[in-house]
């Protein structure tokens, strides 16, 4: 083993003092980027809102409004997710000093450094990159946030064609109700289905694919990070 090697087994209290401000720092960054994670999914609810309230203020109110929130919620999502890959690298950074700097430092005052536990905290300083992919990022805004907006937007969508200004006679009636201009009602469902589809199976992968995750991290908790 070489004297750097050897040297490294303990920290002094000016580093400690350092890990702890750094520790800090990183908090305060994820909590920055959490509250513009809100930012966003606020801006979904509230136009979401307001496509409800027109389409809904009149017996002759068109269900377009419903749609056209579809397409801006989709580009919230996408802002979003790009912003949750931020807001994981420092979340990452706190959670993996909380677990192998405080937690063990409070334990049994040992910080366990022959786990090369701040080696590896030191290569993401180095080289910081993503910690998930941007798909996975949206699979988890979708879990957490969007999938029950999207939801809600599409309930409203099938009561406004169904049961507004009232009950749908047939379901030709109904189907009448849904064209949106020159586009036929079968098409607008077609496409509300497909979209809704989309939106669950990337939310079942994103779960499945953290599962995975979370199992590898158990076997080899040095492994990752995020």
């Amino acid at each position: 083993m070489s004297e750097t090697d050897s040297e490294r087994k303990t920290l002094s209290a000016a580093e400690i003092g350092a890990i702890a401000h750094l520790y800090r720092g990183e908090v305060y960054r994820s909590t920055i980027w959490r509250t513009r994670l809100d930012t966003t999914t606020n801006w979904a609810v509230v136009t979401l809102g307001v496509a409800l309230s027109i389409s809904f203020a009149s017996p002759g109110a068109s269900p377009l409004p419903l749609v056209l929130v579809g397409i801006l919620m989709l580009f919230f999502l996408a802002m979003e997710a790009r912003r949750y890959r931020y807001f994981n690298v420092w979340r990452a950074r706190s959670r993996w000093m909380e677990t192998h700097f405080y937690a063990p430092l409070l334990h049994d005052g040992d910080l366990h450094m022959e786990e090369n536990w701040q080696k590896v905290l030191a290569e993401d300083y180095l080289r910081p990159v993503y910690h998930v992919t941007y798909l996975s990022a949206l699979g988890r805004r979708i879990r957490r946030n969007y999938l029950w907006i999207l939801l809600i937007q599409a309930i409203a969508f099938a009561g406004k064609v169904t049961i507004h200004p009232g009950p749908a006679q047939s379901l030709e009636q109904a189907l009448g109700r849904a064209a949106v201009g020159p586009v036929p009602g079968v098409v607008m469902v077609g496409l509300g289905v497909l979209y809704v589809g989309a939106i669950s199976v990337l939310a079942i992968w994103s779960y499945q694919s953290d599962k995975r995750r979370a199992k590898k991290r158990g076997v080899d908790p040095s492994a990752s990070m995020g």
